[in-house]
């Protein structure tokens, strides 16, 4: 414990009766810091890609520093890539102070961006981003702390306990290039987004040079596809021969479901075909009663992730509803088969789960879930789960096709009260205020929170 005289103030009390003074020290001592904590929910694993490094990696947390004294506080996030902390630079003169000092504050949060991890995890001797280096690993460990200081005095500090967090390069997919791209070219029409009511279907690039491809959730409608949310450069197919035109009336009728649609820029060709995958079984939705988990594109890691609350049971992943194309694990190793009695067990539980088709390997992670909840959806939880949402790039959550009614919802996490937003004021910004539901119009919609926006949480709830 430091035991330190910061103040003394003087108090002269004139007497009346005996006209005589008396002074007075009120004296504080400062203690080391008490109840110093991170109170983030920090993930079991940071996936960084150097194609989305402004992305938001994590909003750190933490409980006010109590030093019983009343003065403000400061507080710097350091990090580091040695557990001990014996890599850390604490020289404001070094050139590569910023990198482990990642900001200074006296409010109790601070972000964190993927570019901010990148740069201390390029550090790390041993690891890789390259597939080829099959015995050179991507994934490391990074470390953080809190340093608080008293006022203006840097000698009066105290250190909140380390953090340790996993964090896994993302390997190139793409020949070397890095991460793939959101595309400039996005699907509008009333079978999306009621001709621009929010924003475009996205597209992303892909291995092939011009050829880029996007997962989207189509109404009963028509669609055409056109650049960066304007009709500055539009395309349709008029002649329906699979070849895009500017012509008019050129419009492509589509029909409700889950299709990937690829244009191939170079000679305008695309194609549209059912697709996507999903959870079933036992521990998700009986074998099929109600439809499957939907698992959604994340471009940074070329794979396919569904955010989705298990039961005990069994599940395993299909294509398009159907069992014609269908995937399991009969031997447990984490890489999916066709194998008969290939059921994967299920535990009950909140989770992220991966698939990546390229090599058909698998995960299954505990994870914070997100979901839609509210007498708009699902009469604020008596009448069945929440709406999930899937975490579809770092802080990004998305789901499509959500139906809601009319009446109230907000989001909340895991199914429960623990973490919920609301937006009190209509400003898209989601808050944890005081009578902060959102009201819900009946209707499609597609759904989104991003937790990286600089504004704060902000939110779409786009009708279809």
């Amino acid at each position: 414990m430091k035991n330190i005289k910061l103040l003394s103030f003087l108090f002269i009390a004139f007497i009346s009766f005996n006209a005589c003074d008396q002074d007075d020290d009120l004296v504080f001592t400062a203690s080391e810091a008490q109840d110093f904590v991170f109170n983030t929910t920090f993930l079991n694993n940071y996936i960084l890609s150097s194609g989305v490094n402004s992305n938001l990696a994590e909003r750190f947390t933490w409980n006010h520093a109590n030093f019983n004294v009343p003065t403000q506080i400061t507080y710097n996030l350091q990090a580091a890539t040695m557990s001990d902390f014996s890599d850390y630079v604490g020289n404001p003169e070094a050139d590569d102070f910023n990198t482990y000092n990642l900001g200074t504050t006296s409010s109790n949060e601070l972000a964190v961006t993927v570019g901010q991890m990148l740069k201390l995890a390029n550090l790390i001797e041993g690891i890789d981003n390259d597939p080829n280096t099959t015995d050179i690993p991507n994934n490391s460990q990074l470390y953080f702390r809190l340093r608080a200081t008293i006022g203006t005095d840097a000698s009066l500090e105290s250190f909140s306990a380390i953090q340790t967090l996993n964090i896994e390069l993302q390997e190139t997919t793409d020949g070397g290039g890095g991460a793939f791209e959101v595309a400039s070219w996005g699907v509008v029409g009333s079978g999306y987004n009621n001709w621009g009511a929010f924003a475009d279907g996205k597209f992303y690039t892909t291995a092939t040079p011009g050829v880029i491809v996007s997962y989207v959730n189509l109404l009963d409608g028509e669609i055409k596809f056109r650049e960066n949310n304007a009709w500055d450069n539009s395309l349709g197919d008029a002649n329906n021969d699979g070849i895009l035109d500017t012509d008019a009336d050129n419009n492509i009728a589509v029909t409700a479901g889950d299709y990937k649609i690829t244009i191939d820029t170079n000679d305008n060709a695309y194609t549209i075909e059912p697709f996507s995958w999903g959870v079933v079984g036992s521990g998700f939705n009986d074998w099929g009663a109600t439809p499957d988990a939907k698992f959604y594109y994340d471009y940074t890691t070329d794979t396919f992730k569904a955010g989705v609350q298990l039961l005990d049971g069994e599940i395993k992943f299909r294509m398009n509803n159907a069992w014609d194309v269908s995937f399991g694990d009969a031997n447990a190793d984490g890489i999916l088969d066709t194998d008969a009695d290939n059921n994967i067990a299920s535990t009950a539980g909140h989770y992220l789960i991966t698939i990546n088709l390229n090599d058909n390997s698998y995960t299954i992670e505990e994870s914070n879930v997100y979901g839609v909840v509210g007498s708009g959806y699902n009469d604020w939880g008596g009448a069945g789960p929440d709406a999930s949402l899937t975490e579809i790039q770092p802080g990004v959550w998305f789901a499509e096709n959500i139906t809601l009614l009319d009446g109230e919802i907000k989001f909340r996490q895991n199914n429960t009260w623990d973490v919920s937003y609301g937006d009190a004021t209509g400003d898209n910004l989601l808050d944890t205020d005081a009578d902060n539901n959102i009201a819900s119009e009946a209707g499609n919609y597609v759904i989104s929170i991003d937790f990286n926006d600089a504004e704060g949480i902000k939110y779409s709830i786009g009708k279809r």
